[in-house]
């Protein structure tokens, strides 16, 4: 259970409290560009979560076999090609082909989804039109990469560094995240199709000002992780008791499961629920 509720929290924060366009306001493009209408921007999210998890799979994987110090298979490689000392294999780090390396996953995931959605979804395709290959330039994935990098390879404890199923959760509901806030942004802007905005305001200037009250809407999530994880604390408290076991055990105790990594989840939240 305890790992369960850890992947849990982990969902929540990457969705609502820590959304990556209205937290960290990553992905505008696509967010300003493609949410004209609920259908496609919803379109977009899912390509948007596809992709995003895909990326972050991929990145995971490299970062933590070949990529992060002291790497299995770049200190394999090291040893077995260079013919490096155990020592100095072992100490290898390629952390530095990072940026590289993501930019390259990200864009065979976009030019993948394109070939998928342009054989099966045409009317899907012609409605994303040049805001399909710009996923390739969308930051939002990028940065997902690169939590994923912080939570890997820049963790000095062990315990800590997250594995496949927490860096999966991770991506694919910052993916949700995103679809919510621009299909969210599309039926305000499809009702606002029929208002009296100010001439000066109109297109591009109230998408703002609404994304502006959106973010501020989304900060009264912050929290929510502290009081979902007292929730589970206290059914899981129920439980131990009912077998015997200490119900005050903490939750998320050695296993590293704390959303961001280097923090509990109440020392997370008492900064405004985000970093």
């Amino acid at each position: 259970m305890d790992y369960v509720t850890g992947l849990v929290l982990t969902a929540v924060v990457a969705a609502l409290i820590n959304n990556f366009v209205l937290q960290y306001f990553v992905g505008i493009c696509p967010f300003i560009g493609v949410s004209r209408r609920v259908d496609v921007a919803f379109g977009m999210g899912c390509a948007v979560t596809f992709v995003i998890t895909v990326a972050g799979f991929l990145s995971w994987v490299l970062t933590y076999f070949v990529l992060r110090p002291g790497a299995p298979l770049s200190a394999w490689a090291a040893a077995a090609i260079l013919r490096l000392p155990p020592e100095q294999a072992a100490a290898t780090d390629l952390s530095i082909l990072n940026y590289m390396v993501y930019i390259f996953v990200i864009t065979s995931s976009v030019q993948f989804v394109e070939m998928y959605v342009r054989k099966f979804f045409r009317h899907l395709y012609k409605a994303f039109g040049v805001y399909l290959p710009l996923i390739t330039t969308n930051c939002a994935i990028l940065f997902c990469c690169l939590e994923i990098m912080k939570h890997v390879s820049g963790v000095e404890d062990p315990a800590r560094v997250w594995d496949l199923p927490q860096t999966l959760v991770f991506a694919f509901f910052a993916g949700i995240g995103f679809t919510i806030a621009i299909v969210i942004m599309a039926g305000i802007r499809e009702e606002l199709e029929l208002c009296d905005v100010p001439k000066s305001l109109r297109g591009t200037g109230i998408t703002l000002i609404v994304a502006g009250i959106l973010a501020l809407g989304f900060t009264g999530f912050s929290g929510m992780d502290r009081g979902l994880e007292q929730a589970l604390r206290g059914t899981r408290g129920k439980i131990a008791e009912g077998r015997g076991a200490a119900p005050g055990a903490p939750i998320l105790q050695g296993h590293g499961l704390d959303p961001w990594g280097d923090s509990s989840p109440k020392a997370s939240t008492s900064e405004g629920g985000s970093r």
